[in-house]
């Protein structure tokens, strides 16, 4: 039977990212519906899979059918895995304010400059985005993968596509920022592409259930 998933997120790039993939393999995805008043459960998780694992579970106890929940982000060696888990949220937890910033800049922007801040003195540059994608019914966990995509942390940003640290994520292999290649590019090579596609086996033996 057709199976529909629905995305515990509310960020729209991870939206598209994740439609896009799901298109691709031949099932739909929906936000899923009034997560917006649902209460969301604490991220205390010390890794991206456990956080995914424990929104995947809570979400989909709320909401019929397959509930997708993922937790993706940036880990830079020369920061011992920073920001990891908090990559959302790197420069307001540490307090950071850019000096003479305009009070306007987004969380993305400030996440950039307070990455660039911790970076100045760092001689390696190497990094990676990871997702981690789970798919729950009932509390219960079903399907569960991870993708990766590496790359480097430049000195300034580049690029105004994308979100998040693409600016500043440098693909060695294109020559370009995450944020510098069309969508097509970055459904084939990003970590939530490859996160996805790999959960296309097992979404095919639920849809054949």
């Amino acid at each position: 039977m057709p199976v529909t998933l629905y995305a515990a997120t509310t960020n729209p790039g991870k939206l598209r990212d994740f439609a896009a993939a799901a298109a691709e393999g031949g099932f739909a995805l929906d936000p899923l519906p009034g997560l917006e008043k649902i209460a969301p459960p604490p991220e205390d998780a010390p890794t991206f899979a456990g956080n995914a694992r424990l929104k995947a579970q809570y979400y989909s106890r709320l909401a019929p059918g397959f509930v997708l929940a993922d937790d993706s982000g940036l880990e830079v060696d020369s920061l011992g895995g920073e920001p990891g888990v908090r990559s959302a949220r790197f420069a307001d937890d540490a307090g950071f304010e850019p000096p003479d910033a305009s009070p306007s800049l987004s969380i993305d922007e400030r996440n950039n400059l307070y990455l660039l801040d911790r970076m100045l003195s760092a001689a390696h540059r190497k990094a990676r985005y990871r997702c981690a994608l789970v798919v729950a019914a009932n509390g219960v966990v079903l399907l569960q993968t991870e993708g990766l995509v590496n790359g480097e942390i430049l000195t300034s940003p580049r690029g105004s596509g994308g979100f998040g640290y693409d600016p500043l994520f440098w693909l060695p292999q294109l020559q370009r920022t995450m944020a510098e290649i069309s969508v097509e590019q970055k459904h084939s090579i990003s970590h939530r592409g490859r996160a996805f596609r790999a959960l296309l086996p097992g979404l095919k033996t639920l849809a054949a259930a």
